[in-house]
């Protein structure tokens, strides 16, 4: 299979489709999984506690869209991932749902800030702050975040962009690059981006 950079080239193929959705539903368990270690956090950390671990929430749209690279696939994969989460039992409903909306968005803004063609590290650090950013506005809203101590809300302000950053940008990097060595992604725009850069051996 090959790219090229005319507008066809961001339309889905039914491989990179399938690729996205079998992300998503991977996601969703390991999501399930993630609140676990949440609600056990809590006693240590507090109010921030959502704060600290929300980022790895973000990693579904990280890494399918370093994967994949084209437009909608952050935002997609993130709605897929709630989606299964839903279907798999988790009491959050519709709430659950809406917030994978916007921490898609999030994410996906910034993949397009950068015209959807830069995935380096520091692209999806950038993106998992893009999503922390979303996130904590709806969660400002949801939750009455405006009712708290100013130092309070700068700090799990913080803490959040910071998760953004590490449990979904370099999280979700480094999944990328282990899921690359296996020879799974063969084909792909990742692969298709690294080979055609003479980078194929190389973190993007």
């Amino acid at each position: 299979m090959s790219y090229s950079t005319s507008s066809s080239s961001w339309r889905w193929t039914l491989r990179e489709t399938l690729v996205v959705a079998v992300l998503g539903a991977a996601f969703a368990v390991l999501y399930l999984a993630w609140v676990q270690v949440w609600l056990v956090s809590q006693a240590a950390f507090g109010p921030v506690a959502m704060d600290v671990f929300m980022g790895f929430w973000f990693s579904a749209s990280i890494v399918a869209a370093a994967i994949i690279r084209k437009p909608g696939v952050a935002f997609m994969a993130e709605v897929l991932a709630a989606g299964v989460e839903i279907l798999l039992g988790s009491p959050a409903g519709l709430g659950l749902l809406i917030a994978a909306v916007v921490q898609g968005l999030g994410a996906e803004l910034v993949f397009a800030a950068f015209g959807w063609r830069n995935y380096r590290l520091v692209v999806l650090m950038l993106a998992g702050v893009g999503a922390a950013i979303t996130s904590f506005a709806y969660n400002w809203f949801l939750f009455d975040y405006g009712a708290l101590e100013s130092w309070l809300l700068a700090l799990m302000f913080s803490i959040r962009l910071l998760s953004g950053a590490l449990l979904a940008g370099v999280a979700g990097h480094l999944i990328v690059e282990a899921l690359y060595r296996t020879g799974v992604l063969r084909g792909l725009k990742i692969d298709f981006d690294r080979r055609g850069a003479g980078l194929a051996a190389q973190p993007a």
